[in-house]
Order: structure tokens, then C-alpha cells, then sequence
């Protein structure tokens, strides 16, 4: 390995230290690509050349704001809300919003350095971004929810549109806040600009599949991953984490393809159901009554409902974190591998940490980092940009045929870099990253030093 090429990404990530105190996400995100650049380095001596890498972790635009609100008790309340553009080098940024007590800047970072190749990786024309704000929508009735997705929309809509930024849903912003959203920024611009955000209502602009599509992309992933070993996920018992729109549809498909997934989880804790999860039950709770996982077992009592241990402790042949990040560290992953896991992919940004990185790294397991197997949510949005432009409504069985040729190109893409740069076709952390990262590289030269 070149000693330039290393001594180049360690001064860059010294410099991001300095210039982003505190932001611990952001410096492990960005530390997780730039580490495995240095072969891509060597056969692109330009990217140094032309300081790539310095440029691509810096955003081209960080936008924080105040967001108040009252709640139904006529209570006054002040939160914090981002939006980070990352990089616009391939189109228009793209990537979603989360409501969460845990977003901060230095989350959005992270997030929307990783949306950069994730988006690169589907090969449509889309940039990196993300945003969101520390707001917690749990436990709030829909008009707190409403006013405060007004006032959020208030203070970002001057900068976003159909051509410049198109924001999605992501962790605590589903269909009803989008739409709430959407409603203000079409009070507040006075046209309806389909195209300014995705993840809207079928029936006003949406696309379908696109509710299912981070669950249905990451299992198609997952099928290609194993695919390289002769397998399928006919009868293989899986464990899911979360309970949000990635795990219960991740659950939906692997229940179409024959496999028997047994747990899911959210914040109050895990499931586990040795019969196989009832997807209806699941959906009824969480998707209707908006309800906690203890729900559940109360109507199935030969499941099990776990406030303390690890959902990775289940034995089980594949395990997709789908909840948020660092879902999994280094002991996690050793005890999925003494269980004798065969796939780990992740439906979350970030599932594992970086030690239990090193971990699966170290085995024989196949393993899909999120930007390559977790896509899927993002491709769909892409189409779902495509329809609004065309002014265009496609069918479920033409976008979810869409949806596998792209999750089938990124595969390929990935153990075609992972070959090119590593010597191996399963790194699938090398050849994501290498592959995002070209692309991005080549535009960014080819447009100048913007």
C-alpha cells in the first residue's frame, strides 16, 4: 500500500478533526470511506491532485435554524433544525429528514456524507444531503405533529426545490409528516411543485412501492449477497431489529421469498417469536394504533418480549440491524458469528460500529454496509422524481421491478470495485465506497473547482 496515498487520507482526517470539534459521527463516517480509498488513490493520482478528498467532506452548505411550536396545551417549545447539502456534483442533493431527540449536527453530517455514495451508488442523478431536528414525535397527537412539521417547513423552504434540494422521510417522518410539510410549503410558495419532496400520498404525487422500499431493497441486496455462495432465503431464519417502515417491509419481502423472520424491536425493547413474526399483527400495531412492540405479545403469548439482553444473541442465518445506527458493536458481531450468521446487511445508516466492522471483516460472512444494501428507500425516491417530472404515475410491479434492477446493479458495482481494488469480490465496505466515490470524483473534476 502506498505510503502517499495513506499519509494524504491521514492528513485529511486530522485536518476534519480540528475543523469539527465534538461531531464523533461525522469523523467515524468519514474516517469508515476514506480509509479504504488509498488502492482507489493509486490508480487515480489526479483525486490528490485535484484535493478531492478535502473538498467531498466539506458540505457545500450547512443550514441550522429555530423551530418553535406550541403543544396542546398551549406550551411553548424551541427545537433545532438542519439541513446539510452535501454535494451536488452528480444533481440536486437529495436525502431525508428525521425527527429524533439524538439528531444534532454532527448526525446530519454523518448522515448526508454517507448519502453522497449511497445515492451514487443507484446511478441516478442525484447529490447528498440530509436533515431533520432533535424533535421527538413520540407520544404527540397529530396536530402538535402538524404544527410543528409548519413550522419546520417555515424555516427551510427557501432552500429547497425541485431542481436544488428534494428532501424524504426517514426515522420519525412517514407519510403524515411529509404531507404536513408539503402542505406548508405550498402555502408558503403559493404553486404545487410536485417534485420539491418525495415520499408524498400516491394520490398527490407519491410513487408506489416507495413506503416498502428500503425493506424490499435491502432483501433484494440480500439475495444477491448470497447468491454468491449458492444460496437463496428460502427457509432461512432471519432476525430484524426496529419496527419502522425498513423492518416491517424487509419482513413483508423475506416472508414473500420463504424465509421465517423472528424479531423485530423498538425503543422499549425486542420480540421474539420462535413461529415466525405475524406481519399483520405487526403492521396493526404499529401502523394503526401506533403502538409499542410489548403490544404484541399479548396477542401472541408464545412470543417473548425483552426489555434487557442483545436481539443479536438469536441464533439465526442472517441478521438485518434496520433501527438506527451503531445497532451493533464488536460483541454483537462476535456473538452472531459464534451463532453461525451467514449474512449480515444493514437497513440502517451506520448499523455497526467500526470495531464490529472489523469484526465481520476478520470472518467469512458476507456483510452490506448501508449504502449499498439500505439504497433502496433513495433509488425509489429518484423514480419517484422521475414520475413527478414526466407528471407520471407508474405501476407497484414497474417501479418494484425498477427497484431489483437497480439493488441488482449496486451489488454488481460493488463486488466489481471490491475486485478492482481489493483483489476479493466480497468486500462489499471497499467496493461500495469505491465505487460512490469514482463516480462523484470524475464529476466533481469535470466540473471545475466548485
Amino acid at each position: 500500500m502506498s505510503s502517499t496515498a495513506n499519509n494524504y487520507i491521514e492528513s485529511v482526517l486530522d485536518r476534519l478533526a480540528v475543523r469539527n470539534p465534538g461531531e464523533a459521527e461525522f469523523h467515524e463516517a468519514v474516517a469508515g470511506v476514506l480509509t479504504t480509498l488509498a488502492p482507489v488513490l493509486e490508480q487515480h493520482p489526479e483525486y490528490q491532485d485535484e484535493a478531492i478528498l478535502e473538498r467531498i467532506v466539506e458540505p457545500e452548505r450547512v443550514i441550522h435554524f429555530r423551530v418553535p411550536w406550541i403543544d396542546d396545551e398551549g406550551t411553548y417549545h424551541v427545537n433545532r433544525g438542519y439541513r446539510v447539502q452535501f454535494n451536488s456534483a452528480l444533481g440536486p442533493y437529495k436525502g431525508g429528514i428525521r425527527f429524533h431527540p439524538t439528531v444534532s449536527a454532527s448526525i446530519v453530517k454523518f448522515l448526508g456524507f454517507e448519502q453522497i455514495f449511497k445515492n451514487a451508488l443507484t446511478g441516478q442523478q442525484i447529490g447528498g444531503g440530509k436533515g431533520g431536528s432533535d424533535f421527538n414525535p413520540a407520544g404527540r397527537s397529530n396536530t402538535e405533529i402538524m404544527r410543528f412539521c409548519q413550522s419546520f417547513m417555515t424555516g427551510l423552504y427557501r432552500n429547497i426545490g425541485a431542481s436544488m434540494d428534494i428532501p424524504a422521510g426517514d426515522i420519525g417522518v412517514g407519510g403524515r409528516e411529509v404531507g404536513y410539510m408539503y402542505g406548508q410549503y405550498k402555502r408558503l410558495v403559493g404553486q404545487f411543485e410536485a417534485g420539491v419532496l418525495t415520499g408524498k400520498g400516491v394520490g398527490w404525487g407519491g410513487s408506489r412501492v416507495r413506503t416498502e422500499a428500503t425493506g424490499y431493497g435491502l432483501v433484494a441486496f440480500t439475495r444477491e449477497m448470497l447468491k454468491t455462495r449458492g444460496e437463496d432465503l428460502e427457509d432461512q431464519t432471519v432476525s430484524v431489529s426496529g419496527s419502522g417502515n425498513v423492518a416491517i417491509y424487509a419482513i413483508e419481502r423475506l416472508i414473500q421469498l420463504g424465509a421465517r423472520p423472528v424479531t423485530f424491536s423498538d425503543s422499549s425493547g425486542w420480540v421474539y417469536d420462535a413461529d415466525g413474526v405475524d406481519l399483520d399483527l405487526l403492521k396493526e400495531i404499529k401502523e394503526v394504533y401506533r403502538g409499542r412492540v410489548a403490544d404484541y405479545v399479548e396477542e401472541r403469548p408464545r412470543a417473548e418480549f425483552h426489555q434487557r439482553g442483545s436481539i443479536w444473541d438469536v441464533p439465526v442465518d442472517i441478521a438485518l440491524p434496520s433501527a438506527v445506527q451503531h445497532e451493533i458493536n464488536a460483541d454483537h458481531a462476535r456473538a452472531l458469528i459464534k451463532n453461525g450468521v451467514k449474512a449480515v446487511a444493514e437497513g440502517s445508516n451506520m448499523s455497526t460500529t467500526a470495531d464490529g466492522v472489523d469484526v465481520f471483516d476478520d470472518s467469512d460472512i458476507l456483510y452490506g454496509p448501508g449504502k449499498a444494501a439500505n439504497a433502496g428507500g433513495v433509488a425509489v425516491s429518484a423514480l419517484e422524481m422521475q414520475q413527478n417530472s414526466a407528471r407520471q404515475s407508474w405501476t407497484a410491479e414497474d417501479v418494484a421491478g425498477r427497484l431489483d434492477a437497480i439493488m441488482e446493479d449496486i451489488h454488481t458495482q460493488c463486488a466489481e470495485h471490491s475486485m478492482q481494488y481489493t483483489g476479493r469480490p466480497d468486500n462489499y465496505v471497499a467496493g461500495s465506497n469505491a465505487a460512490g466515490f469514482v463516480r462523484v470524483a470524475d464529476a466533481m473534476i469535470a466540473q471545475g473547482l466548485v
